[in-house]
This record gives C-alpha cells, sequence and structure tokens, in this order.
C-alpha cells in the first residue's frame, strides 16, 4: 500500500532526490568544517545543536489513506536539518530569518511575545525544503470543477528555515518561495501515476488556478510542558507534551494558529517527526536539554489538536495580482485533530497519523479525514 502512495508522487520525488543528493554534498562539507573548527563563526552567538549530524526527513499526505481522492488530496515534502550551519547559505535570507526568530538580535515585538531567554544558551538549526501541494474537486469527470466544489490547484515551493531552541521551547521560522498553477506541475504528477495504474484522470486541470509567484514568512513556537515528563505512568510509559502558536504572512497563506500534541510512549526519542505537513515542519531535536537516545529503540503514541483563523489561502482565495473566480468561499476557522504512532530504530525513525480536518469551504460536503507519513535518517 505504502509503495502506491510512493509512486503517485514519483515525478515530485525524482526532483527531490536529486536535491537531496545535493543536499548531502553541503552537509558533508558542513560536518568537515564543523569537525575542523567547532565554533560558528558567523555571529559569535551560534551554539551548535546538541552534537546532532542532522535530519533528513520525507513527508507524505495523501487522502487516500481515507479512501478518498479529492479536496486536499496530496502533499509531499523532502526536508533537511542541517547541524548548526545552514546547507545553502544565503546572506540576505538568513539575515532576515534572524529578525523573525524571536532569539537575540530578532526584532524587538518578536521578542516580546515569542522571545527566548538566556540568550548564551540558545541552539540554531538550519532548514532546507521542497514541497509539492494538491488540491482536486471531488467530481473527477467534468472540464473544470462543478460549481460548489474545490477549485484545481497545485503548489510547488522552496523553503529555507531557521530553528532557535533553549530547553523549554523551540521557535521556527520560515521563508518560502512557490509557485500556484501549472509551473507546479501537480496535473503531471497526479496524471503520470494515474497511467501507471490505468485509473481515470481528473479531466479539469486545464482550469487550475493560474500561475503566481507566491512568497510567505511562516513562524511557530512550541513551548514543552515540562509537568508531564515528571508524570509517573505505569508499564515504563513516557509522556511529554507541547503547546503551539504561530502565524503565516504572504501571499501563499496567511493565517494565526494554536495547537497542542501529547506522545505517550516507551523510549521517548529526543527528536521529533511530526508527519503533518504544517508549514514549519521538520524532524529535528525539539529542546536543547542535552539529553540523547539511550535506548537504540522507542515506540510511541501521539494525538493532538490545531485551529487556525484563516485570512488568506490562495487554493481557495485564488491568485492576489490576477483576475481569477474561484467559486467558492473559504471558512474563516479551520480546526483538526489526530492521532497516530511513531516507531524508532536506532538512526531511523516512521510516523503515521490520521487526521479529521473540518471544513475548508463553505459548500464543502463535510470535514475531511486523510492519513500523512514520515520517514526520517539522522545523518
Amino acid at each position: 500500500m505504502f509503495g502506491y502512495f510512493l509512486l503517485k508522487n514519483s515525478r515530485c520525488i525524482t526532483t527531490l532526490i536529486l536535491v537531496c543528493a545535493v543536499l548531502f554534498s553541503y552537509s558533508a562539507n558542513a560536518l568537515a568544517d564543523q569537525q575542523a573548527n567547532p565554533t560558528i563563526p558567523s555571529n559569535g552567538v551560534d551554539q551548535l545543536s546538541s552534537g546532532d549530524g542532522g535530519y533528513l526527513t520525507f513527508y507524505l499526505e495523501n487522502d487516500l489513506f481515507s479512501g478518498t481522492d479529492g479536496n486536499y488530496t496530496n502533499g509531499a515534502r523532502l526536508s533537511y536539518i542541517t547541524p548548526a550551519k545552514p546547507a545553502l547559505h544565503i546572506p540576505f535570507i538568513h539575515k532576515n530569518l534572524r529578525l523573525f526568530s524571536g532569539a537575540k538580535n530578532s526584532a524587538g515585538w518578536m521578542q516580546k511575545i515569542w522571545g527566548l531567554d538566556r540568550s548564551d544558551e540558545i541552539e540554531y538549526n538550519y532548514g532546507f525544503a521542497l514541497t509539492q501541494l494538491m488540491f482536486t474537486p471531488e467530481t473527477f469527470e467534468t472540464s473544470s470543477a462543478p460549481a460548489g466544489e474545490r477549485p484545481y490547484a497545485g503548489w510547488l515551493g522552496l523553503s529555507f528555515s531557521l530553528h532557535a531552541r533553549n530547553q523549554h521551547t523551540l521557535n521556527s521560522v520560515e521563508i518560502s518561495f512557490g509557485t500556484v498553477g501549472p509551473h507546479a506541475y501537480a496535473q503531471e504528477s497526479q496524471d503520470w501515476i494515474h497511467d501507471i495504474i490505468n485509473e481515470e484522470k481528473f479531466n479539469g486541470w486545464d482550469s487550475q488556478i493560474p500561475n503566481e509567484f507566491t512568497l510567505n514568512i511562516n513562524f511557530n513556537q512550541k513551548r514543552r510542558w515540562d509537568l508531564l515528563e515528571a508524570a509517573s505512568l505505569p508499564f515504563g510509559l513516557e509522556i511529554d507534551g507541547f503547546h503551539e502558536t504561530g502565524y503565516a504572512l504572504g501571499n501563499y497563506l496567511t493565517d494565526i494558529h494554536v495547537g497542542a500534541m501529547i506522545r505517550v510512549g516507551w523510549n521517548l526519542p529526543v527528536e521529533f517527526s511530526d508527519p503533518r505537513l504544517t508549514e514549519t515542519a521538520h524532524t529535528q531535536r525539539l529542546y536543547s536539554n542535552g539529553s540523547d537516545n539511550t535506548q537504540d529503540w522507542s515506540v510511541y503514541f501521539l494525538c493532538g489538536g490545531r485551529g487556525a483563523s484563516i485570512f488568506r489561502d490562495i487554493t481557495l482565495d485564488g491568485p492576489m495580482f490576477r483576475d481569477f473566480e474561484t467559486g467558492v468561499k473559504k471558512e474563516r476557522f479551520v480546526g483538526e485533530v489526530y492521532a497516530g504512532f511513531g516507531v524508532r530504530y536506532n538512526d531511523w525513525e516512521c510516523g503515521y497519523v490520521h487526521t479529521l480536518r473540518s471544513k475548508e469551504f463553505k459548500s464543502q460536503n463535510d470535514s475531511q479525514w486523510f492519513g500523512a507519513v514520515a520517514i526520517r535518517k539522522q545523518l
């Protein structure tokens, strides 16, 4: 079954693998530099990230995990987190990432709302990700989306992120560059696999939201629930959790969101692969507590929820700088709950969650179920 879902995204995955090869080359050079020079000279405040060697994670979300094919139908991402140095150093981008990080030298309003204290203890990681998202109506036979159904849309984006953390808080800020429209190659990705498995194609891609360049800044803060870690559970179980707040600002997505998550299991890993494709989803150590995985394996269960106030969503509102009527009106508030599990063995980890998301536009027939898988490797 999982092989089928990988095939469904093969064209996108081919591109991701090529990017992955480049990132491995850059990361090897970065690791060599760190071994030769263990301090980070960029600005005098970066600290090494607990000795971890970076994380490479593949994410896949698909509604076919729930036996449907429509609305939010597919998402795929390849994410790389560096061990304290950017994989691709672009001074303009990384300077502006720091401005929104909530750490030292960031904007004053960010420090007041989402600030990190004790700047001498803050650790940094950098992220790089390539993402493709796909949206279709539920009806595939017609030459355009039927009235009241979700319009055809695809998004392809490249993002750079900065992650600053102390023992209790993780701040993630990301700049993403992308495009909606034919240049996102969502139709090609879907048609290619439908040819292979001899399934009927969606016929309305010519009516998809047109090309438009997107630029977004995304921020998320996770704050640990320390009291959970002191809890005493039977059978050797451990528990941890956090709440999160953040925002997205740009012509692709503008929102404010809140959420929370709890994990329960054995030998909870210090890093975490959140299988959902949220804006700043990356595998990494959540906090700078100096701990390591003390056992070769982990098994855990997780559950959580998230709510967002949506001000703009290009896949429902249409492009900002050209006329295009999507035929639907988005919901202002969208919530979701999810539950799943994860397993780890040495440097490999796999997680799965099933999500129930409320209606995203007013004429949507019902809430939507979809599944998400994340596979990560610590480098």
